[in-house]
């Protein structure tokens, strides 16, 4: 099969197009015919080895000290079961079906195999390849910070910082699912994009400053908070969520909660297969959409990794199989 696969840490032009075994479903497993994936944030932090300051010491032992322990990167697909190992019953042959391998990647290629009870789920109807492929780093995150961890409820005030990225674009959309009102900060370029995704107001954040108002809860999708700004721009119990904070940052967040009643909280999403069933329940219902920014062939793969790079994409960078 044709796969995207790196053998060393560095820039897009890394990653090159390779050959590999078509893998076989296991007992309890789907194979994939991949019709679409997304180069993500987390494909350029594993492949360029850029992480938030302090994790540094953690990244070789997590993706390989000496090369890439995985050669193929992508943590998200949609595509079609073509073949099923025994015991399954959940899905058939020819069913449309979106999924989110995460950590265990492997996504930039044409085929690859999921448990059946893993993060797998239908496509819903009116969802196409590409959207559905979109669906899970951003939501799953956004859905995890929001509910589980700031326990946003109807009414609340949410600021979601850097509305216009993956993650963010997912904020603005379970932030309105759970009754919030929505402030997204963005710059003047993606004002209207934000807009159309639900935000009761944006902010460009070249000409104001979002924190001249309180919230009940902050997304920091991007890292772009200290400490000091978080307690500036939260009401006197408020909370607020660190998305890509660096170390130092995290270990001094502990410091606000037992000086103040305001809580600063951060650390890895899990991957959950319900909050993936969950992602799926909403996109049906017409609750939330990915926003894309551009789709490219798989032979155009570093050029989809060039554009997540410059840190100026809107949304979702998808990669297409077909």
């Amino acid at each position: 099969m044709r796969a995207a696969v790196y053998d060393r840490y560095g820039p897009p032009s890394v990653v090159s197009l390779g050959t590999l075994p078509k893998p076989v479903p296991k007992a309890n497993e789907v194979l994939i015919r991949v019709h679409a994936t997304t180069v993500s944030s987390a494909d350029w932090r594993m492949r360029s080895l850029t992480v938030p300051t302090g994790f540094g010491v953690f990244a070789r032992p997590a993706f390989g000290f000496f090369k890439p322990r995985k050669r193929v990167l992508g943590s998200e697909l949609a595509g079609v079961v073509e073949a099923v190992g025994s015991g399954v019953s959940r899905f058939r042959v020819g069913d449309r079906v979106f999924a989110f391998p995460g950590f265990a990647l492997g996504c930039h290629a044409e085929y690859r195999t999921v448990p059946e009870d893993g993060r797998i789920a239908p496509i819903p109807d009116g969802l196409s390849f590409e959207q559905a492929a979109a669906l899970c780093f951003g939501g799953t995150t956004a859905l995890h910070f929001l509910r589980d961890v700031g326990k946003v409820v109807a009414g609340e005030s949410v600021l979601v910082v850097g509305a216009s990225g993956t993650v963010g674009s997912a904020a603005v959309q379970i932030a309105r699912h759970l009754g919030a009102r929505v402030t997204a900060t963005t710059s003047g370029a993606n004002v209207e994009r934000v807009r159309a995704l639900g935000a009761d107001h944006v902010i460009d954040y070249t000409l104001e400053d979002p924190l001249v108002a309180q919230y009940d809860v902050i997304f920091d999708s991007i890292g772009t908070l200290d400490n000091a700004s978080f307690k500036r721009g939260l009401k006197p119990e408020g909370r607020g969520l660190l998305i890509a904070a660096g170390l130092g940052q995290i270990v001094g967040a502990s410091w606000v909660g037992l000086t103040s009643k305001r809580k600063i909280l951060g650390g890895p999403a899990p991957e959950n297969p319900e909050h993936v069933r969950q992602l799926g329940e909403l996109a049906a219902q017409g609750k939330f959409r990915p926003l894309i920014d551009r789709s490219f062939p798989l032979a155009e793969i570093v050029e989809a990794h060039t554009l997540v790079d410059s840190g100026r994409k809107r949304g979702s960078v998808i990669v297409t199989l077909d």
